[in-house]
């Protein structure tokens, strides 16, 4: 194994632990990832076989997710273990039913890697998208485990690609088949040689679309959008409420409702302050009030994606800061979706643009353009559906080929 890689490593972990001494989540990491050996030894049954799930956190949990979850169904016998890299990721789902285990992973030395590989019986290893840890996957290769990357996507500046690349590259040869979301990223890994891929999208299609499904029908939201057109802002920031807001105050015929990334009262109520018109929080509703107020504020966490069904135009927060959030999320209903103008890293923000069903603005002029066009033109929504619905199916070809 590259011995500049294991320094990396190792040096990692030294300044986890050192890091852990005053901030949380690095503490949260470090203990995790020591308590490991504890939770396996307790939980893992030496006679059965696992398949294994590794994801770094939230949002490629929700990749392997419909995976593990159709595999459960299918093959309820099968056991499941799910590691974790980062602490957002483990802390939420750390008591995930379908799983057997759950734990972080531990730091990827050649000596983690062999005693985990030791003390749990892998049938098969799933990592998810951006996960290439040196010393297991080269274990797992060496143990002759079926090794899979799923929902994976490849750019050209990534390190596989560049010529100092040459360790990485063997790296990626440990897997045994790389399902990949789309034709650029076969057509990179071909340029390196690597050919067991399969184009299988992107495995989040079939989770919002499970979700979807599963909506949680929210009559107070229904009476309070019943007759207007409804603009639904999820996940947002304050440069993005202050655009939102100055629109809002220019629109009188619309309802507004704003489900900010923060719901900590300072924020609430700085929201609030800047608000011209009736507004409620929604824990405030009632049957009595629902339809009284011209625009919401969702002061709760966990019902964002069921929302977004009442609304005739959908906006993400993030893209005038680090990054846009979840737009499959609220394109599932089949609407226009709008965002700011940091998305270029988001493959399927870039391919709704490119069927005319997503909008990218940069400030408010462009902003107001383009809500004023998308309230005057319900067709648009069905591009979106059509998008959704031909990014289906990953779930089922990646199962098909390896169970």
């Amino acid at each position: 194994m590259n011995f500049l890689y294991n320094l990396a490593i190792h040096t990692y972990g030294r300044l986890i632990a050192t890091a852990s001494l005053f901030d949380e989540k690095a503490k949260k990491r470090h203990l995790g990832s020591h308590n490991v050996w504890n939770i396996i030894e307790e939980k893992a049954n030496k006679k059965s076989q696992y398949i294994w799930f590794h994801v770094s956190s939230l949002g490629e949990f929700e990749q392997a997710r419909p995976v593990i979850e159709r595999l459960k169904v299918n093959n309820p016998q099968k056991n499941i273990l799910l590691t974790f890299f980062s602490p957002s990721g483990y802390e939420v789902r750390k008591n995930y039913s379908n799983a057997d285990i759950v734990c972080y992973l531990p730091t990827d030395t050649a000596r983690n890697a062999k005693k985990f590989l030791s003390l749990i019986n892998i049938e098969k290893a799933i990592f998810v998208k951006y996960e290439f840890w040196g010393n297991f996957l080269s274990e797992l290769k060496k143990r002759e485990i079926p090794t899979y990357l799923i929902s994976a996507i490849f750019r050209k500046e990534q390190v596989f690609f560049k010529i100092y690349g040459g360790f990485y590259r063997k790296i990626l040869k440990c897997f045994t088949h790389l399902f990949v979301q789309d034709d650029n990223s076969r057509k990179l890994l071909k340029s390196i040689d690597v050919y067991k891929v399969t184009i299988a999208g992107d495995t989040r299609f079939d989770r919002v679309n499970y979700i979807a499904q599963q909506s949680k029908s929210l009559p107070l939201i229904a009476k309070f959008a019943s007759g207007k057109n409804v603009l639904v802002a999820g996940s947002t920031w304050c440069a993005d409420e202050d655009l939102l807001l100055k629109y809002f105050d220019e629109h009188k015929n619309m309802k507004l409702i704003i489900a900010p990334h923060e719901i900590h009262e300072s924020h609430v109520n700085e929201i609030c302050n800047k608000l011209k018109c009736s507004y409620m929080r929604y824990s405030q509703l009632t049957e009595d009030n629902a339809a009284n107020p011209d625009c919401l504020i969702i002061d709760c966490f966990g019902i964002l994606s069921s929302i977004y069904r009442y609304a005739n135009v959908a906006y993400i927060g993030g893209g005038f800061g680090t990054g846009i959030h979840n737009t499959l999320e609220a394109a599932v209903y089949g609407i226009p979706v709008v965002w700011g103008n940091n998305y270029m890293r988001f493959r399927e923000a870039r391919e709704l643009i490119a069927c005319g069903g997503g909008f990218a603005v940069s400030d408010y002029e462009s902003l107001k353009n383009v809500l004023d066009n998308l309230f005057a033109d319900a067709a648009v929504g069905k591009k979106v559906s059509e998008y959704i619905k031909q990014n289906l199916g990953a779930t089922d070809i990646i199962l098909n080929a390896i169970v």
